[in-house]
C-alpha cells in the first residue's frame, strides 16, 4: 500500500504517490484500476494525465454512494478505532507521518483481514497465505477428527480467495472513466469538466 502525509492535497502529490508506489512495489500499472472518491486532487488533470500515461484506469465513486470504495472505508474505520488513535491533533507533520508509518506496518503485517481468510495483506502479497491457509485446514481437520461430535458441519473454508473485487455484486452500476481520447500533456484544467461528464 502506498501512502504519504502532506500538509495539503493536490493532484501533483497524488500523481507522485501513484508513480512512487508502482515503482516501489514492482507493480505493472497497465490495466490497474485506482478507485477514489470524487475529491479534486483525484480528478485533477495532472493525476489523470499520469494515470493515462501509465495505463492506469481511474474509477470514481458514484454520487451519494458512500460505500462505493468498501476497502478504503474499512481501512479508515480500522484506523479510527485503533486504541492508539490520537485524541488530539498531531504536534507536527513528522508526528503524523510517524504515527501513519506505525499504523501501516501494523495493518499490513499484523492485522488479519476477514475478507481474505484472516491473513495479513503482506502474507497475501507475498503468496505466504497459501501455506498459512493449508496449515489451518490441516489443524481444523485434525481437530474435527479428534472430536467429531463438536462439529455439526464441515470445517471452515480456508481455501485462498482467488480474486478480491470492489463491490462484486454491483457490476452494472460501476462506471470507469475512459481517457483514450487524451494523450499525455494534452489534458488541461478545462478538460477536467469534459472528462467528468464521461462518467456521469
Amino acid at each position: 500500500m502506498g501512502w504519504e502525509v502532506h500538509e495539503g492535497e493536490s493532484s501533483e502529490l497524488a500523481s507522485r504517490l501513484v508513480l512512487k508506489t508502482c515503482m516501489e512495489h514492482g507493480v505493472d500499472p497497465k490495466g490497474l484500476v485506482i478507485h477514489s472518491d470524487n475529491g479534486g486532487p483525484m480528478k485533477g488533470a495532472t493525476l489523470l494525465a499520469t494515470m493515462q500515461w501509465l495505463g492506469v484506469i481511474p474509477s470514481f465513486s458514484r454520487p451519494s454512494v458512500s460505500e462505493d470504495n468498501a476497502y478504503a472505508e474499512a481501512l479508515f474505520r480500522t484506523l479510527k478505532y485503533r486504541p492508539e488513535y490520537p485524541t488530539k491533533p498531531f504536534e507536527s507533520i513528522e508526528d503524523a507521518r510517524g504515527w501513519m508509518s506505525r499504523f501501516v506496518a501494523w495493518y499490513n503485517h499484523e492485522h488479519r483481514h476477514s475478507g481474505i481468510r484472516f491473513v495479513t495483506p503482506a502474507s497475501r502479497h507475498t503468496g505466504e497465505e497459501v501455506r498459512i491457509l493449508a496449515n489451518r485446514t490441516r489443524v481444523y481437520e485434525a481437530a474435527r477428527e479428534r472430536n467429531p461430535l463438536r462439529w455439526s458441519r464441515g470445517i471452515r473454508n480456508w481455501v485462498p480467495i482467488e480474486k478480491v473485487r470492489l463491490n462484486p455484486s454491483k457490476k452494472e452500476g460501476d462506471k470507469l472513466i475512459s481517457l483514450n481520447n487524451y494523450r499525455i500533456g494534452e489534458i488541461k484544467n478545462n478538460d477536467s469538466e469534459k472528462i467528468m461528464r464521461q462518467i456521469s
